[in-house]
C-alpha cells in the first residue's frame, strides 16, 4: 500500500500541470503538445513500481476516487473555475482580442485555421468566439450571417422521423424494432416484399419511426 500516496499525489501533480499547459494544449495537439503531454505522463508515473495485479487493481480504484472526488468538487462554481478554468473571448464582434490570444497561449494561425475548418473562414461575419474549458472553439456568427431556417420566414416543416437502423451486418436489431412497435416477423415480412428473403446479405438497413419505410443496403458484390 506505500505506493499509493504517492500514486494519487502524482496524479493530481499531473492534473494540475496540464492545466497550467493552458487549454490551447488540449484544443488542436501540435506535436510539441502532444510530446508535452506524453513525456509529462512517461516523467510522471516512471518511479511508481507496481508489481502485482492487486497493486495495480488498487491503483485502478484509488485514481478513481480521486476522479470521483474532484468531479463532485467541480460542482461548487468557484472550484470549477479553478481546476477547468473560464471560457475565454477570442473575437468579439468581428474583431480578434490580441490580448487574450496572448493569454490563452493561443496562436492566430491556430484560430484561424479553427474558423475556416468551421465554415467562418472571414473574422468579420462572427459575433463571438470563444475558446472554452475543454479547448474547443465555440463560434457564433453576426445575426445577418446565420443560415435561414423555416422558422425564419413562418414556416412549420413536417416531422420526417428519424431513421433506425433495424439490422446491422446482417444481424437484427431487436430493441430498435421495439421502439416503433415492430417485431422479427414483421421485419423478415417487410424484406420479403422486397427480395431479400434472408438477413445474411443485408449490410445495414433502417426504418423511419414516422411511416415506418424500409430502407436497405447489401453487402457490396
Amino acid at each position: 500500500m506505500s505506493f499509493l500516496p504517492p500514486l494519487l499525489l502524482i496524479f493530481i501533480l499531473y492534473i494540475l500541470v496540464v492545466r497550467l499547459l493552458g487549454k490551447s494544449a488540449l484544443a488542436q495537439l501540435t506535436p510539441h503538445d502532444f510530446a508535452a503531454l506524453f513525456f509529462l505522463a512517461y516523467v510522471a508515473f516512471q518511479p511508481i513500481q507496481i508489481d502485482t495485479y492487486w497493486q495495480s487493481i488498487i491503483g485502478i480504484i484509488g485514481i478513481a476516487l480521486i476522479h470521483f472526488l474532484i468531479s463532485k468538487l467541480m460542482l461548487n462554481n468557484g472550484i470549477k473555475h479553478w481546476i477547468i478554468g473560464q471560457p475565454t473571448v477570442l473575437v468579439r464582434h468581428g474583431k480578434i482580442l490580441p490580448d487574450n490570444l496572448r493569454k490563452s497561449r493561443f496562436s492566430l494561425v491556430e484560430l484561424l485555421s479553427v474558423l475556416r475548418t468551421s465554415g467562418h473562414p472571414q473574422v468579420g461575419t462572427i459575433e463571438y468566439a470563444f475558446l472554452e474549458p475543454n479547448g474547443d472553439v465555440s463560434i457564433i456568427p453576426k445575426r445577418e450571417f446565420t443560415p435561414l431556417t423555416p422558422n425564419d420566414i413562418g414556416i412549420q416543416p413536417p416531422y420526417e422521423g428519424i431513421p433506425l437502423s433495424v439490422i446491422v451486418e446482417g444481424v437484427i436489431q431487436h430493441r430498435n424494432l421495439s421502439l416503433i412497435d415492430k417485431n422479427e416477423e414483421w421485419l423478415l415480412k417487410e424484406l420479403n416484399q422486397q427480395g431479400f428473403p434472408h438477413t445474411n446479405h443485408i449490410f445495414f438497413a433502417y426504418c423511419m419511426d414516422q411511416d415506418h419505410s424500409l430502407e436497405v443496403i447489401e453487402y457490396p458484390t
